[in-house]
Parts: C-alpha cells; structure tokens; sequence
C-alpha cells in the first residue's frame, strides 16, 4: 500500500500550504489519520521565526501522551487519564485548529521566573498542554530529536483538575508529564508564548 505524501506549497492565496501539507503528512504518517485542514483559519504569523502547530479534530490530553509513550517512552505523574483531569484554555475536541509558538528547542527564556499565576495576571497566553505534546511529536518526527532539553515546558494554557500546572520535561534521559504549583517559580519552567 502506498501513502500519499501531500506537497501542496506556498502561493499568495496559500502563504503557509507547505507547512499546512506538512502536519497534514505528520497526522498520516504518526496517527494514521487523513485530515484536511484547507479551511483551518492560520493566525497571522509575528516577525521572526515561530513554528505553526495545527491541533487536528480528536486530539486530547491522554490520546497525545499515549503515542508520546509509544513512540520514544513518556511517563505521567498519575495513573489517571489526562482527559479527566486537564482543563485547558484551548482544545481540539470540535475542531482543528491552529497556533504559533516561537521556533526555540527550549521553552521561551523570557518567562523564567514567572509563575503560572503571574503569567495569568499579565495576560499571558501560553501553550497547553496538548499543544506542547504534539509540538514535542512533531519535532521527534521531523529531526529525531527532543524539545526542552536544559529546562522544561510549563503549560500555563493548562490546569490539572486541582489547579496544579502540568509541566512537560525531558531529564536524565526520561520524558514525561508532571505538575507544578500554579504560584511557584523557577528559572527552569518556563512557558511557551502562544499567537492565536
């Protein structure tokens, strides 16, 4: 059986298709899913480099840390399932849709120091946890390699059920989910703008 590889690209009326065919080849190839996103509205992209993350139709906490466990090991701080237990600012749960986050490894060095708290209080949109899971398996499909090496991803566009923040880390070679006090601080986790 042969895939069809999309390679729709760039045109005026189109100023994003090559990196719209692109998740469109990321959805095929990862989850097996042919999804079209012709008519997901792509928020005008900031001066500088930004990644575009397009969230398909059905992709929820725990279905996203499911194939991040299948495909390079993850691990979470509860046996629970994360669709019972995050709460965040943004889903795909009716439909896709479509962000920009900044094209940095490493979460944005401008918010260390700020808790998810002071982050709310200044209007900070900041990325969610699903977002920050198929952002990390969508950069491990495209280059092998990991997000947030040096220091860990707070999902401030997200809350687990008793107001903690999760946090996505890789350390010591391990990948995971955890959750953070929502007004604690550290030089470490540091969240991710988001421009929707």
């Amino acid at each position: 059986m042969t895939t069809q590889v999309v390679t729709e690209t760039a045109s005026p009326d189109n100023p994003h298709g090559r990196e719209i065919a692109m998740w469109q080849n990321f959805y095929k190839k990862v989850f097996g899913e042919n999804v079209d996103f012709s008519n997901v509205r792509i928020p005008e992209k900031p001066e500088g480099r930004w990644w575009l993350i397009i969230l398909a139709k059905g992709m929820t906490p725990e279905r996203l840390f499911l194939k991040c466990q299948e495909k390079f090991g993850m691990c979470k701080w509860t046996d629970r399932n994360l669709d019972e237990i995050i709460i965040s600012d943004r889903t795909a749960k009716d439909w896709h849709y479509a962000i920009w986050v900044r094209a940095n490894v490493e979460a944005d060095p401008e918010f260390k120091n700020l808790s998810a708290n002071k982050l709310k209080e200044i209007n900070h949109q900041g990325i969610t946890l699903e977002e920050r899971l198929v952002l990390g398996l969508f950069y491990f499909w495209r280059t092998n390699k990991h997000l947030d090496i040096q220091n860990w991803t707070l999902c401030a566009g997200s809350r687990v059920s008793d107001r903690s923040v999760p946090y996505v880390y890789c350390y010591d070679g391990k990948r995971g989910v955890d959750w953070y006090n929502p007004g604690s601080r550290s030089d470490n986790r540091r969240s991710r703008l988001v421009v929707s």
